[in-house]
């Protein structure tokens, strides 16, 4: 009997092959670390029944036969403990906990200031349906409206610098955050990137940043998985 296919529920925007989310990034970048494929299906804010199934209303979500399974660090979970003979995810048990506290510094601190330099490309890449509900809930999260979160792009871009620091200190001395490859915790960072790199033309790093050169090697692995995304303008 065949195996069951995979298919993985992505945030998409108005073009439905531009795929944006840097949840569901880190979970496409995961299952390509295990050799594996999965059918990617588009997704939209306003199209809640139709990931209805799992049991809430976001996205990733990875449906493995009868199984599915919601959010990224779940995702990353299941990918490793059900295709534990494949390479490593998290690079072994004793890496897990710093890659947690990894998926939830890129969760907090670095999606928000990223968000505070793209939030409107991000509303501008949206399909009309989508962008009422947008601009309500992240004016909400940020109390004032889109235009102003990004108002001042050189100052919140400074400040995005600022926070990726410790990062580009890591990287003078190591190609990945992981180690001499890539694993989850260097791709719970990289979907940032790929979530400005879709919706944005705004470069986030310095020609010279040492993450620069982090962030090519993984557009380019996986046989360029990343590099090959569509993007908005494209």
């Amino acid at each position: 009997m065949a195996a069951p296919e995979l298919i993985l529920y992505e945030l998409a925007g108005a073009n439905p092959e531009l795929r944006f989310s840097p949840h569901c990034w880190k979970a496409r970048m995961a299952l390509a670390h295990k050799g594996l494929q999965a059918v990617g299906e588009p997704w939209r804010f306003a199209e809640k029944d139709k990931i209805s199934f799992s049991g809430q209303g976001l996205v990733p979500v990875l449906v493995h036969g009868n199984e599915s399974v919601s959010y990224s660090w779940r995702i990353a979970l299941y990918l490793e403990e059900l295709f534990s003979t494949d390479p490593a995810l998290f690079g072994g048990k004793d890496a897990m906990s710093t890659t947690r506290f990894v998926n939830s510094w890129a969760d907090t601190t670095l999606l928000a200031a990223v968000a505070k330099v793209i939030l409107v490309d991000v509303y501008n890449c949206l399909d009309g349906n989508d962008r009422g509900y947008f601009r309500a809930s992240r004016e909400k999260r940020f109390g004032m409206a889109l235009e102003a979160v990004v108002a001042d792009q050189p100052a919140r871009l400074l400040d995005l610098r600022m926070a990726l620091q410790p990062l580009g200190h890591m990287l003078r001395k190591q190609e990945f955050i992981s180690g001499s490859a890539p694993a989850y915790a260097d791709y719970c960072v990289f979907g940032m990137f790929m979530w400005a790199r879709v919706c944005s033309p705004v470069d986030l790093l310095e020609p010279d940043d040492p993450i620069v050169a982090w962030r090519e090697q993984l557009l380019d692995a996986f046989g360029g998985l990343a590099r090959s995304a569509v993007c908005v303008g494209a």
